[in-house]
């Protein structure tokens, strides 16, 4: 695991935040009924907390925590409106555009360069 400690902690926070797109948008069809697919959530899941969890050991635990988060509720979000159908409005679209906001403003202040 320490090949994981060695790479830089923003590409593995954001790679853990887009497994966590993966595993937040995968778990409405999870079920005994669809074993593969659940066996990708869990798996996407694991990933997405090792990341996590990587990415701590080097950044902030608040500021990693509230990106990996808002990555993962952009992420969810789009897939909603993309793949699932669901509402694609002018004020959710603000909203998902001041959490990517709050997702820069994090990185860019975060005091932390590596």
């Amino acid at each position: 695991m320490s090949w994981l400690l060695s790479l830089n902690p923003w590409l593995v926070l954001v790679v853990a935040g887009l497994f966590e797109v993966g595993w937040a948008s995968g778990v409405k069809y999870v079920g005994v009924q669809r074993p593969l697919i659940s066996l990708g959530v869990a798996l996407a899941l694991a990933a997405s907390m090792i990341g996590l969890w990587a990415a701590t050991q080097r950044l902030p635990v608040g500021t990693a925590y509230a990106v990996w988060t808002g990555i993962g509720a952009v992420g969810a979000a789009v897939i909603g409106v993309a793949v699932y159908g669901e509402p694609a409005t002018a004020v959710r679209a603000v909203c998902i555009l001041l959490i990517v906001a709050g997702i820069v403003g994090l990185k860019l202040f975060s005091g932390v360069t590596a």
